[in-house]
């Protein structure tokens, strides 16, 4: 049998600087290259020599810091020869108006780094969102592109948050990184006029990226906190760029009220609480009242988009004293509200859980069964997860067994199959005993 070899202390950090820092390395090293495939090449470069060279030397003091550097460097001696190839031979390489576009653009400064325009958005992660939500490309590119490249998440991930398969979501990124060379869609700061037109896509990656984070598309932890905490701060940085705009408002309170029971969402082993067995009087308050704020300021405006009734929603639930408490006929009505806003298939299906509460399971399992033969919600574990619950207070055993494997089929997330494999163990022991009461 083949040894497994060892994880060294430099192989450890590598991965963890991989997981942490890879964004912010490629958000800096694209200010310098221009270009996401070459910053991307480069930032890989710099990370299989870190390996080696954290090895020989020792893990430095800020591994991020050294990354970017070595990254750049790459960056910049790969624009340095480019630009040398186009002086040398443009009539070979394109037009001489090309040439010229290259020079305005500042790539053709004869030392040092590239000319970086007017920085208008302050975070160097948040700055490459907004580039990569660059009105050229559709929605699902400029979402798909953003979540794998800046925020880090893997393809598979990806693919889980937009709820498509791995090589779907593969030739989609593929497709906006050919589109964004073919185009020639440069690398540059957004003008401040440019931000709204690319602030909607902005907002749904800062979105996902949160929902990433609070429950991990895949891994043995329910939460990754480093993506949730990333979300935090990107949603504090737009809201201080653009305080005016209301859905900015709506998706801080979102991310704020729905963090706040972070503490609270498993228990010490790991185990997954569903919301009515968590310790509410542990809940961040302060994360609460800073929420209902903007949630008020958001309603009262008259402009309350799908983030701020998001989470008005979010934070009627964790007003009630009790989960069982909680007021369910308001919150039909405000997703009955967030469906006419945002016809989404998800919004529908939560909607289902306070429609049980409500009118009863048998009710919101007709709704469940048409969303199902709808289909676009065929790759999301959520869906045969609250069939299975309803089934089972409906005492369909044989049924909610099933829908319960068809859950556990579609989540990646460990903590997530350890409590539907729990639930799954309860719904046979509870078929047996009522088979052995019928024989007695």
């Amino acid at each position: 049998m083949t040894a497994v070899p060892a994880v060294t202390v430099a192989g450890r950090a590598v991965a963890d600087a991989h997981r942490r820092e890879w964004a912010c390395v490629l958000a800096a090293t694209v200010r310098v290259a221009r270009d996401l495939d070459l910053a991307e090449e480069c930032v890989q470069e710099a990370y299989a020599a870190a390996l080696s060279a954290w090895e020989r030397d020792g893990v430095p003091g800020n591994p991020a810091a050294w990354l970017t550097t070595a990254a750049k460097r790459r960056a910049v001696d790969a624009v340095r020869r480019e630009r040398a190839l186009r002086s040398k031979l443009p009539l070979l390489v394109e037009p001489l108006e090309a040439v010229d576009e290259l020079a305005r653009d500042g790539l053709d400064q004869p030392e040092g780094e590239v000319v970086e325009a007017e920085d208008v958005v302050p975070d160097e992660r948040l700055r490459l969102i907004f580039t990569c939500c660059h009105p050229a490309l559709a929605r699902d590119a400029q979402l798909a592109l953003t979540l794998r490249l800046v925020c880090g998440l893997s393809t598979p991930d990806v693919a889980r948050a937009l709820l498509v398969s791995q090589q779907t979501m593969a030739a989609r990124i593929t497709r906006a990184k050919k589109k964004i060379s073919a185009a020639r869609i440069p690398y540059r700061v957004p003008r401040p006029a440019e931000l709204p037109d690319r602030l909607t896509a902005v907002l749904g990656v800062v979105h996902l990226l949160f929902t990433a984070g609070h429950t991990a598309p895949s891994g043995s932890s329910l939460m990754r906190t480093d993506l949730a905490d990333r979300s935090l701060h990107l949603a504090r940085t737009l809201h201080a760029l653009m305080p005016d705009e209301p859905e900015v408002r709506g998706l801080l309170a979102l991310v704020l009220v729905t963090d706040a029971r972070r503490a609270t969402r498993s228990s010490p082993d790991g185990r997954l609480l569903r919301l009515a067995e968590q310790d509410r009087t542990l809940w961040d308050r302060a994360a609460l009242a800073e929420a209902h704020e903007l949630i008020v300021a958001g309603l009262r405006s008259g402009r309350a988009g799908r983030y701020t009734l998001q989470a008005a929603i979010a934070s009627l639930y964790a007003q009630a004293p009790t989960y069982e408490e909680t007021d369910w006929p308001q919150l039909v009505r405000l997703h009955d509200r967030l469906l006419s806003l945002w016809p989404s298939p998800v919004v529908a299906l939560n909607r289902t859980v306070p429609v049980s509460m409500a009118h009863g399971p048998a009710v919101a399992l007709a709704h469940v069964e048409a969303l199902e033969q709808d289909g676009r919600l065929a790759r999301y574990p959520y869906l045969p997860a609250i069939k299975a619950d309803l089934l089972q207070r409906l005492g369909r055993a044989n049924e909610a067994a099933a829908a319960y494997r068809q859950a556990l089929q579609l989540t990646g997330n460990e903590a997530e199959r350890t409590f539907l494999t729990g639930r799954l163990a309860d719904q046979a022991t509870s078929t047996m005993e009522e088979a052995d009461s019928r024989k007695r």
